[in-house]
């Protein structure tokens, strides 16, 4: 009986140390079953989930947040025959290829208001006869194009329907290099995508894409058909609109751009409200200041902004400015490049005057410019 006893008590504490070892170095075996399958093989399953409960770590919730104020845009146009109006050539052939819808090409908007107004790009649906809008849902609506800013390449639609799920806006002013985000929309006609990444960088400029950038950089997966599409926070919470993409190849490279929620919400205001975009403009040719510039008017390199020509009569020479003045600051915010330059004038409000900065043969001046409405632009070739 204790030869018994003791046989137990060992095989008792071989089990407990096992027990301990497994618990202290594979913790997971211990909350997995052992099962066969149908072979006979021995294998651990991890245990049963609830269904639709999301993964640690998972960013499912932005995305079913964000999903449905997501839209595709499909356009048209007609194609017009070059002798579809000649009297022989209707006499000959009749109404045989005369004018014939023709397929435009894909993109994606963003819901924005309960009563249909949705954020897209220009160059989605610039020289479109018309366009289709289709939600996640599967509904689809013809929408009317309220107006467009070739000069940040965005435009606002409107669609007639009930219901509608609308994104919530988010503040892209508070990005961080390193954040997540993710990018939804309709690439290569595929579907609605749903891609992740960081942002990569912050105020993108010079890069001859819009008059005005200042681009959120990410590597989320950006393709064709995602322009006008949204860049969302981890809450699902729209930061941007998708613009752009560097590519070699036409498809994603980890280098794409938006434009950021703060930008697209001033011109959707601007638009619903006055029918157009107004900025401010001051009438002057600048240029960066380069060590050359710098050299041919005999002024020594600084950050800002050198003026090589100025509109008579426009608002910077009724100010005083002169070509060869260096603008340094705008406001209360400094300028060290023609992008900044441009972002801050427009920013101004035309009619109320603002103080400029400018360094004049190494000399700081301060006068008040009034600045006009910005004359509007001509649609620029992509």
């Amino acid at each position: 009986m204790k030869r018994i006893w003791l046989l137990f008590s060992q095989s008792v504490t071989v089990l407990l140390a096992a027990y301990f070892v497994v618990a202290t170095l594979q913790p997971s075996w211990l909350r997995q079953g052992l099962v066969h399958s149908q072979g006979g093989i021995a294998l651990i399953e991890a245990p049963a989930s609830p269904v639709g409960t999301p993964a640690p770590g998972s960013l499912s919730g932005a995305a079913r947040k964000a999903s449905p104020a997501v839209v595709s845009i499909n356009t048209s146009k007609a194609a017009q025959q070059p002798r579809s109006t000649d009297p022989w050539y209707q006499f000959f052939f009749g109404n045989q290829g005369q004018q014939q819808p023709q397929q435009g090409g894909l993109g994606s908007g963003v819901i924005v208001s309960p009563t249909g107004y949705i954020l897209t790009n220009n160059h989605v649906v610039e020289n479109a006869d018309e366009i289709e809008v289709t939600l996640n849902d599967g509904r689809t609506a013809t929408a009317q194009v309220i107006g467009t800013d070739p000069d940040t390449d965005l435009a606002i639609l409107k669609i007639e329907l009930e219901r509608l799920p609308v994104i919530v806006l988010g503040n892209s002013d508070t990005l961080l290099v390193g954040d997540q985000v993710l990018a939804i929309g309709n690439p290569f006609g595929v579907g609605q995508t749903v891609t992740s990444g960081i942002v990569s960088a912050l105020g993108r400029n010079q890069l001859g894409i819009n008059t005005f950038e200042n681009f959120i950089q990410t590597d989320a997966a950006i393709n064709p058909g995602n322009s006008g599409g949204a860049l969302v926070d981890v809450n699902g919470n729209l930061l941007g609109i998708n613009t752009a993409i560097y590519s070699r190849s036409g498809g994603s490279m980890g280098i794409g751009f938006a434009i950021p929620v703060s930008t697209a919400r001033q011109v959707l205001d601007s638009i619903v409200k006055d029918g157009r975009v107004t900025r401010g403009w001051i009438g002057v040719e600048p240029n960066e200041l380069s060590p050359e510039l710098a050299e041919t008017f005999g002024i020594k390199p600084v950050p800002g902004v050198i003026i090589t020509g100025v509109l008579q009569n426009g608002p910077a020479a009724q100010a005083g400015i002169r070509p060869g003045d260096v603008i340094v600051q705008v406001g209360d915010q400094s300028v060290s490049n023609v992008p900044e330059l441009l972002n801050r004038v427009s920013m101004l409000e035309p009619g109320k005057p603002s103080r400029f900065q400018v360094l004049r043969r190494g000399e700081r001046i301060s006068t008040e410019v009034t600045p006009g409405i910005r004359p509007k632009a001509h649609p620029q070739r992509r």
